[in-house]
């Protein structure tokens, strides 16, 4: 079993499973669609195209930095300008990081890799507004979803560490599959398994997604850096 591990970071970021008509809502971390819709993205692949590779693929997210909700008023009008449509309500994740992992067979989550350097399409976190800040790819593993994420350095920016204590509790989202039981603290469904990107035919599954901790190492911790002491000359 290969991993690839992905740094989400960017401005603003959308992750949305339940959005509907004028309220386009976010979830607290990137879905399993949003991440598959990536890589596809980065692959070439149209929304008609099938997607029984990536289907296969263990999904699991570390919220490293959780970022701070943001809700944005939006408004269109017609070419012509005579009527203006509906106010929109858009949901954004501002200032977060994350720390996205797929699992699965070596040749494919390689290949997976190349494309992400290589993007046939370009890649956005979430929506089209959310472009990312950076590289996407770490680069692969040579481990499993759950030891991939619970081994990886804390992703989150300087100025989020320095903020920190020396050790941090973040939190796991991972396909329950890929969790050990005695890890997992609780369970919840998810609809954000997907099936098709047809516009003509959009379909999803439920998940059983597993919630558990990791305590990671701050080197930036506030509590690491010594205090200034002016008498100490004396």
């Amino acid at each position: 079993m290969t991993t690839l591990l992905l740094r989400l970071a960017g401005p603003l970021q959308a992750w949305g499973d339940s959005s509907r008509f004028t309220r386009r809502s976010t979830d607290k971390a990137p879905t399993k669609s949003g991440i598959i819709g990536l890589l596809a993205a980065a692959q070439g692949l149209r929304r008609t195209d099938p997607l029984e590779d990536l289907l296969l693929l263990q999904f699991g997210v570390r919220l490293d930095q959780p970022g701070q909700l943001e809700r944005d008023f939006q408004t269109t009008h017609p070419a012509d300008g005579k009527d203006s449509l509906p106010l929109t309500e858009r949901f954004y994740l501002a200032d977060a990081i994350f720390l996205a992992a797929v699992s699965g067979e070596s040749d494919l989550i390689t290949g997976l890799d190349y494309s992400l350097r290589h993007p046939a399409f370009p890649l956005y976190l979430g929506r089209r507004s959310c472009p990312p800040a950076g590289p996407v790819t770490l680069g692969t593993r040579p481990a499993g979803l759950w030891e991939a994420l619970h081994d990886e350095p804390w992703q989150a920016a300087s100025w989020w560490r320095r903020r920190n204590q020396g050790t941090v509790r973040v939190e796991l989202r991972l396909d329950a599959q890929a969790v050990p039981v005695e890890a997992a603290h609780t369970f919840t469904d998810q609809h954000d398994a997907p099936v098709s990107f047809d516009s003509c035919w959009r379909d999803y599954n439920w998940r059983q997604v597993a919630h558990a901790y990791v305590e990671l190492s701050n080197p930036d911790a506030r509590d690491a850096v010594p205090r200034h002491d002016p008498m100490s000359v004396l």
